[in-house]
């Protein structure tokens, strides 16, 4: 499955790559390329092909075991016997053998009760299906990671286009602060407030540049290829519908399906069969044992005899004393039980705590993003309305100044407001359970390429 899995994300990502070379990389392909180059999520691969093992080698304590053995040897014997003659007197003989011996078995051994055994299995497919669930994260984590990656190049590229517009902005107001001075209208103080707003805008521009460079430097070490141009937020915004709209709802889907909690309750079970499995030192142990053997010239006594041995039986094995191993061992399993259960419990108020948070930033997004919409608005005609106040002598050069800086303001703050937004309506999701590519796609709809 991984091999088909692989073959076509490979073919998936050349194909996304293809397409970013010739126009800007949309968030499906950045994603599409991200599934076969990120190696936090590839070593997420290879660990959850680990854990599926876990359940074979759980089996394995419950099938036959079968093995052989086999031995060769050439020896050298001196017998010596002590006798007595016909005249009562002692007498010794010696004698001198050189034999080869062979021993060899095939022994099969078939547990039939055997507790340690049925815990390891129980532990086996616990920990199968703790990678799982941890492997559902991993995926969730790398739409999250691919798409605040994204959202940050973007709001990057937009700071920089705002900070250029604004030192634009202070330039040409340094030239009608000269031009009017030349004039006789105007003040050196305007022509030096002017000038100092635009030499903060000009290193606020490079301070831009060095943030546009870091971000795609970051979504390029996710994606795997060089990132030149994205497809840019569509400026005609709306939110996404917030279903269910009641946050207790959110709650118990997130009980239900979040992958890290999932994760530590088989976290659990496994500290569960654990406890089991010590226990079970306690505990006989029954096996059938069949075995085939061949034996020639074994010993001293058996020179050039041949046997074959067969032989089915049960074997019993009773535990009497361990040194107290087996319950201090069991013990330490009972703490280690109680310690998974604590960290399920911590772990479900940081679900909680983090999903209350998304949703409060889900309901509150629409009015904040209507406010910003109004206050960028109405700073766009109050550097209009400045300016012609400024003629009619009512303001001042400053007031403008202030007026530029407050709408700068106004759209970076807007800007933040809509990524916060987007990522806000993964992360919900993704403390609830129930991010997918479907999440995924709603929000690449939000960044189209310019016709």
């Amino acid at each position: 499955m991984f091999t088909v899995l692989a073959s076509t994300l490979a073919l998936a990502s050349n194909l996304a790559i293809g397409v970013a070379q010739a126009a800007p990389m949309n968030l499906l392909q950045a994603y599409q390329a991200a599934l076969q180059n990120d190696p936090t999520y590839r070593g997420a691969i290879y660990e959850n092909q680990a854990g599926q093992e876990a359940r074979n080698m759980g089996r394995s304590y419950l099938l036959p075991k079968l093995s052989s053995y086999y031995t060769t040897g050439k020896n050298q014997a001196d017998i010596t016997q002590t006798g007595q003659n016909i005249l009562g007197q002692p007498v010794t003989n010696t004698s001198h053998s050189d034999y080869s011996s062979v021993n060899a078995a095939v022994t099969l051994r078939q547990p039939i009760v055997n507790f340690e055994a049925l815990a390891l299995y129980n532990q086996g497919v616990a920990k199968t299906n703790y990678s799982n669930a941890q492997f559902v994260g991993r995926s969730q984590d790398l739409m999250l990671r691919l798409v605040a990656a994204y959202a940050e190049v973007q709001y990057s590229e937009d700071q920089l286009t705002l900070a250029a517009a604004q030192r634009d902005a202070y330039r040409e107001q340094m030239h009608v602060n000269e031009r009017l001075f030349k004039q006789g209208e105007g003040t050196k103080t305007d022509m030096l407030e002017t000038e100092a707003r635009a030499n903060l805008a000009e290193a606020q521009v490079f301070e831009a540049q060095d943030n546009v460079t870091v971000a795609r430097n970051t979504l390029t070490g996710i994606v795997g290829v060089e990132v030149t141009e994205l497809a840019p937020l569509n400026q005609d915004f709306r939110l996404l519908p917030l279903q269910p709209a009641n946050f207790q709802e959110w709650r118990d889907i997130a009980l239900a399906k979040n992958a890290e909690i999932i994760a530590l309750g088989y976290a659990v079970d496994i500290a569960h069969e654990e406890i089991n499995r010590q226990r079970a030192g306690h505990a006989p142990s029954l096996d059938l044992v069949g075995s085939f053997g061949k034996q020639k010239s074994t010993s001293t006594n058996t020179i050039n005899q041949d046997a074959n041995v067969h032989s089915i039986g049960v074997e019993l094995n009773i535990p009497l004393f361990s040194g107290g191993y087996v319950s201090a061992a069991t013990r330490q399993a009972v703490a280690n039980h109680e310690k998974a259960r604590s960290d399920l419990d911590v772990k479900i108020n940081q679900v909680s705590v983090e999903l209350r948070k998304q949703f409060s930033l889900m309901q509150s997004a629409g009015p904040r993003i209507d406010a910003l919409v109004k206050s960028a608005d109405s700073a766009s005609l109050l550097i209009v309305a400045t300016k012609q106040s400024i003629k009619g002598g009512v303001r001042i050069n400053l007031d403008l100044l202030n007026a530029e800086q407050q709408l700068y303001t106004s759209r970076r703050d807007l800007a933040l407001a809509r990524y916060n937004y987007l990522l806000a309506y993964l992360r919900m999701r993704s403390a609830a359970g129930t991010l997918n590519e479907q999440d995924l796609g709603n929000i690449a709809g939000y960044f189209v390429a310019a016709q």
